[in-house]
């Protein structure tokens, strides 16, 4: 019996050094890790983090604010129309709907040439910019072409030509001192 009692002693010693050694390596490691159950739930949950469901969201309400806007616009116009007019007398209903329905549709109209034409101005102006920018570009580069062909002229016993050099240093120093050319 006494062999049976530090039998059992001794395993509970190296149970116990099992033990913290277990304990050190999920401290070192970062934790215990996910138990099967929570894993199983967190891949079966659909409302994870989704970029493309996110975007078409924001898309749609972005387009609901556009169109409540737009319909807001199209009801104020209608009032101010009706207010200009004088036409707030209501003895035909069917003629004043009627009539609303082609106002509306005339504002609606008027509203479309007019976002179109500043569509149209931005989009040229645009491009005008662009097409600026781009001839600055080619001319900026065609001078450079042009000063680095003379740069690179040599003699012909290999050495490099150098009045073209002595004539950009003293052109670089003007533009620094700020002289003009004429002066």
């Amino acid at each position: 019996m006494k062999k049976f009692y530090k039998k059992n002693e001794h395993e509970t010693d190296r149970s116990k050094s099992t033990e913290t050694k277990k304990r050190k390596n999920m401290k070192r490691l970062g934790g215990g890790g996910l138990s099967l159950q929570t894993f199983a739930n967190m891949k079966s949950e659909n409302n994870r983090y989704n970029p493309s469901l996110i975007k078409k969201q924001k898309e749609f309400y972005k387009n609901a604010k556009y169109v409540s806007k737009f319909r807001k616009s199209v009801k104020q116009q209608n009032i101010h129309d009706n207010n200009e007019t004088g036409e707030s007398s209501k003895v035909d209903d069917d003629d004043d709907k009627q009539k609303g329905k082609s106002n509306k549709r005339i504002g609606v109209e008027d509203l479309y040439k007019q976002t179109r034409e500043e569509m149209e101005r931005v989009r040229k102006e645009r491009e005008a910019t662009f097409q600026a920018k781009k001839e600055a570009k080619e001319e900026a580069e065609s001078r450079r072409k042009v000063a680095k062909g003379k740069m690179m002229r040599k003699t012909r016993h290999g050495q490099p030509v150098m009045k073209y050099r002595i004539e950009h240093l003293l052109e670089s120093i003007k533009k620094s001192a700020g002289i003009d050319e004429s002066a």
